[in-house]
């Protein structure tokens, strides 16, 4: 069986409802993870979902801001939650799905100052991949579990547009990336777009909204990830090339979120 999940910051679930809808309807993903619903559960398109063939829901909301949902063609069990976030936001939602643990999260930004001691958000974006990697390190490898979302954080230097700018930037700064490495090492975490394509390649999921033309400055960062543990990565690796992909020409759609989905397909 094939499993195609897939993870999108769509930036507001109700005003992106028609998007996600078509991109239901091209990719046919079996399960949908969305960052940044920015919407209360009760106020969440969940019909819409329901009618394009996702009707299992998992929604982690919060009034106008952040909220993460897990939308699904399989029933949906319970799983571990993640208390992760120090502030309380609505950031992780979990889920197991076709005996696959799946954690979709929303990661803080970070603000503009890449220093704790200066800037409480920065603090909070370490604090919270800080808790995430303590989490992870309890867990068992060998199980089937998926971590994806917006990570808000661009590992290498192929997933930025310039790593020597981006290298003071907060989403990129050292510090971030041993953040985010410490956390991939906690249980040897398989990053399946990069394992499909592997550096040099530059990839980017996120451009920012003030370039008009996103294409022609490609000024693009890899933010979004999806993330396999060891075990699941080798029993659903066919060829030991994993299908993930990045699809960038969703952010050329009318009215589009900031960052492009993102999927992997697994055999399980």
């Amino acid at each position: 069986m094939r499993l195609r999940i897939a993870s999108w910051n769509v930036n507001s679930a109700r005003l992106r409802a028609d998007n996600i809808v078509r991109f239901i309807r091209e990719q046919s993903p079996d399960v949908l993870c969305l960052q940044e619903i920015k919407c209360q559960e009760a106020e969440f398109p969940a019909q819409v979902l329901a009618e394009a063939g996702l009707p299992h829901l998992k929604i982690g909301g919060q009034k106008g801001w952040h909220g993460v949902a897990i939308a699904s063609a399989l029933p949906l069990e319970p799983a571990p939650a993640l208390a992760v976030c120090r502030e309380g936001h609505a950031r992780c939602v979990s889920a197991r799905v076709a005996g696959i643990e799946v954690h979709n999260l929303y990661a803080p930004a970070g603000g503009d100052t890449p220093d704790r001691e200066l800037n409480p958000k920065f603090d909070h974006k370490l604090d919270f991949y800080e808790r995430l990697t303590a989490e992870m390190a309890q867990r068992d490898p060998c199980n089937a579990l998926v971590l994806l979302g917006d990570l808000n954080i661009a590992p290498g230097e192929a997933d930025v547009w310039n790593h020597r700018f981006m290298s003071k930037i907060v989403s990129h700064t050292p510090v971030e990336v041993a953040a985010m490495e410490a956390l991939r090492a906690s249980l040897g975490f398989v990053d399946l777009v990069r394992a499909a394509t592997p550096e040099p390649e530059k990839l980017f999921s996120w451009w920012s909204y003030r370039a008009a033309d996103f294409r022609r400055s490609n000024r693009g960062l890899r933010l979004d990830h999806i993330w396999a543990t060891p075990g699941l990565h080798a029993a659903a690796s066919r060829t030991h090339a994993p299908e993930a992909r990045i699809h960038d020409d969703v952010r050329e759609w009318e009215r589009p979120s900031d960052h492009a989905p993102v999927t992997a397909d697994l055999a399980v």
